[in-house]
């Protein structure tokens, strides 16, 4: 009876304990976790109040906004978007000045570009079909990888405009991609520069040939360019000056001086030019400007320079050793004759890229003046701007 009395004391003391609980105020049966996210809300609160009050601070006593201690430094405020700008209010006049000012710069450059490109004489001939015998025009790869078949061409090409020295000799080669990341890594700068203690891994898979090491060593190098030219005119010869055609920054701090090809191309397998033992590598002025590779699979390099003019309406007759290998990738090879003024080479891109892009600002302007004349927008005037407008409250 007695345990009965107790329960049922419990029993009715519940509802009233429910009662008295709920009597208490709800503040104190917030949990600590909510009571810091409510202090947190209520600082954020109170923030957003002083960042909407601030506007008006600054605009009173010249002020900046006020922020918390730890919220007052530069890279929050910078990811808060609350730093200083300059946001330029882009009326229809400043729209149409801007594009006017374009146009009218845009279009004389590009005619001056386009003058310059047109008054380059160059002459591109592509040999690496002509100089195939026919009774290999069928079968390319037989032809080249055969070293009992004579590689040496004779082509004719005639000189339509005068072309004054110096006279720049390019080889130019089509669907080689010398930009892919195993090829360009396929080098040691270090063992370029120093010699071959520092042939590394970097290399492969040119490395190293009979135990030895290869100087230089890696693909680059081992696919170096090996045809060669020479040119006529009647029976006179024309000299092609093959010095200082690489950069002289590279002979001078990327080729070493006292650094020579050893064991280089004495594998089963050639992959281009051989270099001379006995001229170290600075020297080696092929070899320099074929290892600076290019960024497209369709690029020129110099091979030499010409340094006496040739008069119009001449045959050049050009003597060409066709050695590389371009058949078994379906690549192209051309030979180039070319001036230069003072732009640089022939380049008709840049002047159509000029004038294409000022006529097209020129159409722009005339039709947002024509827009702007006959549907004005007063509305985006600079006056109805929000810091432009009268304070509401004087």
């Amino acid at each position: 009876m007695g345990q009965a009395q107790i329960l049922l004391s419990r029993r009715r003391l519940a509802p009233s304990r429910l009662l008295s609980e709920s009597s208490r105020p709800f503040s104190r049966r917030i949990p600590r976790r909510l009571d810091s996210e409510r202090d947190f809300v209520g600082d954020g609160m109170e923030e957003a109040s002083t960042s909407a009050s601030g506007g008006g601070d600054a605009r009173n006593g010249g002020g900046q906004r006020a922020f918390p201690p730890a919220r007052s430094g530069v890279f929050y405020r910078f990811t808060q978007q609350n730093l200083p700008a300059w946001k330029p209010a882009m009326t229809p006049g400043c729209v149409i000045t801007i594009f006017l000012m374009i146009g009218v710069i845009f279009v004389p450059v590009g005619l001056v570009c386009l003058h310059a490109s047109n008054h380059v004489a160059e002459i591109v001939h592509r040999y690496d079909i002509d100089c195939v015998p026919n009774a290999y025009k069928r079968n390319k790869q037989d032809y080249i990888k055969d070293s009992s078949v004579s590689k040496n061409c004779t082509q004719q090409v005639k000189v339509n405009y005068h072309m004054k020295a110096p006279i720049y000799v390019y080889y130019e080669l089509h669907n080689f991609y010398q930009n892919h990341r195993r090829y360009v890594k396929s080098r040691s700068d270090k063992q370029l520069r120093y010699g071959q203690k520092y042939t590394d891994s970097s290399c492969g898979p040119v490395e190293r040939n009979n135990g030895l090491p290869i100087v230089p060593c890696g693909l680059i190098a081992w696919s170096l360019f090996n045809d060669t030219y020479g040119f006529t005119r009647g029976s006179t010869e024309i000299k092609v000056n093959r010095k200082n055609i690489s950069w002289k920054s590279d002979r001078e701090h990327k080729f070493g001086k006292d650094v020579y090809p050893f064991n280089f191309q004495n594998g089963s397998l050639i992959g281009g030019g051989k270099l001379d033992p006995d001229l170290p590598l600075s020297q080696q002025e092929d070899l320099i400007v074929w290892m600076r590779t290019a960024a497209l699979p369709q690029f020129r390099k110099l091979y030499g320079v010409i340094e006496e003019d040739i008069q119009a309406e001449e045959i050049i007759t050009m003597h060409i050793a066709n050695n590389y290998n371009t058949y078994t990738f379906g690549g192209k090879k051309s030979l180039i004759l070319t001036t230069s003024t003072w732009l640089g080479g022939k380049n008709d891109f840049l002047g159509y890229a000029y004038l294409i892009t000022g006529s097209l600002s020129l159409l722009l302007t005339i039709l947002f003046a024509l827009i702007h004349v006959k549907n004005p927008r007063p509305h985006g005037d600079a006056n109805y701007l929000s810091w432009n407008r009268p304070n509401s409250n004087s």
